[in-house]
């Protein structure tokens, strides 16, 4: 067993050990090697300013995905290849990104600009890139915020880059892939953080410490840590675990392991639930995608997740895995109450299994947030119909934000089925729903506020689907 957890950094081997595990990477960057282009500012993966590109084996070669390293851990690293700013240079010269954003004016205080140019190279990084235009760059930097400039310059410096060499080119990757290779059968433990590489001895480290919290992505846990300082007594990772990567269609249901992330699941659900796939391009930066995990946005148990609507209408299942072996849960028995789960301390969510609306079905999904992209929701809705004739066959409905959990609003469903689809049966209905819900007021929005949205979210179900 490894004591010690194993990466590269700019092409150059490092180790972490118990007490060093633990820290973030923008510190480690900053602090243990004084690598300080890696700037620190929010340190809740909302900035960007920390961008870093991270690198994983896939198919015998590494893959770059940008992250934010203020919320990600060294004990998360393991087996993988960091890429800060320093690391874009080659013979002292500006890699053409940096090249870019200085004959452009991309820059006037220049505090984010570090990873503008980090999250922009990643850019580079995808298949095709010669072809990027305005809007992928507009998509790709939403992760990265300025108070200076305006993004203007940026973005023009970003179309003018020619040449960008990919990070293999730099770092050719097989020294680091045999490396690796060697050492990611097994286990690691470093004080109370725990990578093994079965899913047998996961479910016994979790049981032997039931406070154990599972990290993958850190995208609430990094926040937790930097803001709250909250300090786990066991930290469990599950990515030296075979399996928790799938992500297909079975038998018209999707089928989603532990470990997809959001990014993987919006790719993959692009073409073939593109309602969804616009709600998770809402949902967050690419950073955080890359980072966070379907299974993740699920235990987390907020109100307001923004997937969970979803998984109630189409009536998802989760697989949960334990030492007694492996049972199914309804997503909407999952939840007991806020924040309180039908989960064993020794079980963990292995598999997220979805029915796909079917032909003849018709889905929307709402978010009402403050800001349009990467905010927190306020208001959040569902809604799964069929048609026969001019008549509701069947509805689901699901809204966050309007109570301790995600609602189905079962007397709203009764109230709309069999009757027409008309602009005044979804008026009414609004009315049935706002009995159906118990909201509060807080920073994101009034109960009143999100009782008039219980209503009005209906009509636009009508406006959306009669258009």
């Amino acid at each position: 067993m490894r004591d010690s957890v194993t990466f590269y950094l700019n092409g150059k081997r490092q180790t972490a050990d118990a007490a060093l595990a633990t820290q973030s990477l923008s510190r480690y960057l900053r602090y243990d090697l004084r690598k300080t282009g890696t700037k620190i500012v929010c340190e809740e993966g909302d900035c960007g300013a920390c961008t870093v590109l991270i690198g994983r084996r896939e198919n015998g070669s590494m893959r770059y995905l940008p992250i934010n390293s203020c919320i990600t851990f060294l004990f998360q690293l393991d087996c993988t290849h960091v890429v800060s700013v320093e690391g874009l240079t080659s013979n002292g010269k500006l890699t053409p990104v940096q090249d870019a954003m200085v004959r452009c004016h991309g820059a006037q205080c220049g505090y984010c600009t570090p990873g503008f140019i980090m999250a922009m190279a990643a850019l580079y990084e995808r298949p095709r890139a010669s072809g990027l235009g305005p809007r992928d760059f507009r998509t790709g930097l939403t992760g990265n915020l300025c108070r200076c400039t305006g993004y203007e310059p940026i973005i023009k410096a970003g179309l003018e880059v020619q040449n960008q060499p990919a990070i293999e080119e730099l770092y050719p990757s097989a020294e680091m892939v045999r490396d690796f290779a060697s050492i990611e059968r097994e286990p690691l433990r470093a004080g109370h953080f725990s990578k093994p590489v079965t899913l047998k001895d996961a479910i016994e480290f979790k049981a032997s410490n039931p406070k154990c919290v599972i990290v993958q992505g850190a995208t609430d846990f990094g926040v937790w840590c930097n803001k709250r300082g909250f300090e786990p007594e066991a930290v469990l990772s599950l990515d030296g675990v075979d399996g928790l990567g799938e992500l297909d269609v079975v038998g018209g249901e999707l089928r989603a392991g532990g470990r997809v992330t959001l990014s993987q699941l919006e790719s993959f659900v692009h073409d073939r639930v593109p309602e969804l796939a616009q709600v998770l391009d809402r949902f967050g930066s690419p950073q955080i995608k890359n980072a966070g995990t379907l299974a993740g946005n699920i235990a987390n148990a907020s109100p307001i997740a923004d997937t969970l609507p979803f998984l109630y209408v189409t009536d998802a299942r989760l697989e949960l895995t334990g030492r007694n072996g492996v049972r199914t849960v309804p997503i909407a028995s999952f939840y007991r109450g806020y924040k309180s789960l039908d989960l064993a301390a020794d079980e963990i969510i292995t598999r997220i299994i979805i029915p796909l609306p079917a032909r003849g079905e018709t889905l929307r999904l709402y978010k009402v947030s403050k800001r349009s992209h990467l905010d927190i929701s306020s208001f959040t809705a569902a809604m799964l119909m069929r048609r026969a004739g001019d008549r509701i066959d069947s509805i689901r409905i699901a809204y966050g934000g309007v109570g301790p959990m995600i609602l189905r609003l079962p007397r709203t469903e009764a109230f709309l089925t069999g009757k027409s689809f008309s602009l005044g049966t979804l008026e009414d209905a609004g009315a049935v729903a706002r009995e159906e819900i118990t909201p509060i007021s807080d920073v994101r929005g009034s109960r009143d506020f999100r009782l008039q949205l219980a209503e009005n979210v209906l009509k636009k179900f009508y406006y959306d689907v009669a258009s």
